[in-house]
């Protein structure tokens, strides 16, 4: 066994969890405990969370208490939804669906690229 290996734990359950980097994060940042909306959709590539916000469709949800993102709200169908902008990279994005779901989300919608979108470009190789 490599020396790196050796004395280690591992099914020893570590102290760092959703719950509670929400819960320091809160204390931190003094922000309240506050319903988040049900529904949340991870945008890494923030398309969506910028329309939104430069339609003024969203709002900043000022009680999200993550560090390293940012929930916007928004109605959709009747419903406040919730967006997250660049949660990118796979870590990251299972992180913050973490934390989300740790506040009691039900259903987090996660949109990935694809790329862009545009006219029909001419064949690089002719035939």
């Amino acid at each position: 066994m490599p020396p790196i290996l050796t004395n280690k734990n591992f099914p020893r359950r570590i102290g760092v969890t959703p719950q509670a980097l929400l819960r320091e994060a809160r204390r931190q940042n003094q922000t309240a405990v506050a319903s988040v909306p049900s529904i949340c959709i991870l945008d890494p590539d923030r398309d969506i969370f910028r329309r939104l916000r430069q339609e003024g469709r969203a709002e900043p949800f000022r009680e999200w208490a993550c560090y390293h993102s940012q929930l916007d709200a928004f109605t959709l169908a009747q419903q406040t939804v919730g967006i997250v902008g660049c949660a990118v990279g796979a870590p990251f994005a299972v992180l913050v669906a973490e934390e989300l779901f740790a506040t009691g989300r039900q259903l987090l919608i996660s949109v990935t690229s694809s790329g862009q979108i545009a006219p029909r470009a001419k064949p690089l190789i002719s035939s």
